[in-house]
C-alpha cells in the first residue's frame, strides 16, 4: 500500500470565471466638432524639436528627443514658459468660442451646412 506522500496529489477543482464584460468604446464624437488645442508643453516641444535636431543631428528617435524635451521643460523657469502658456491660452479661447458656435448650430439642428 502506498503512503500519502508517494501518491500524486489530486488536482484542485477550479471554477472557471465568466469573462468580464468590457466597456464598449464610445464613439469618437462628431467629426465636425472643433479639435481641442494642444497644451503649452506641446507648443514648446515644436520649437525645441527644431533646435534639438539641428544641434544633435545624430539623434533620430522621438523617444530620445521627447526625453530631452521633458527634462528641459522641467528645468525651465516660469518666466521662460510664459510664452508658451500665452499661446496655449489664446488657442484655448479660440477653441471655446468655436465650441459655443458649434453647440449653437448643434442645438438648432443646422449641422448640415459647413462654414469655411
Amino acid at each position: 500500500m502506498k503512503t500519502r506522500s508517494q501518491t500524486a496529489p489530486k488536482p484542485l477543482k477550479t471554477v472557471a470565471l465568466a469573462p468580464r464584460p468590457r466597456p464598449k468604446p464610445s464613439g469618437k464624437g462628431d467629426a465636425r466638432a472643433p479639435k481641442k488645442p494642444p497644451t503649452a508643453f506641446f507648443y514648446f516641444m515644436e520649437d525645441f524639436r527644431k533646435t534639438y535636431k539641428q544641434e544633435n543631428p545624430s539623434v533620430k528617435t522621438m523617444q530620445e528627443i521627447g526625453k530631452a524635451c521633458g527634462e528641459k521643460w522641467n528645468t525651465m523657469t516660469f518666466e521662460e514658459k510664459v510664452k508658451y502658456y500665452d499661446i496655449a491660452t489664446e488657442k484655448r479661447a479660440e477653441f471655446e468660442k468655436a465650441m459655443v458656435e458649434y453647440n449653437k448650430k448643434k442645438e438648432s439642428g443646422d449641422m448640415s451646412e459647413e462654414s469655411d
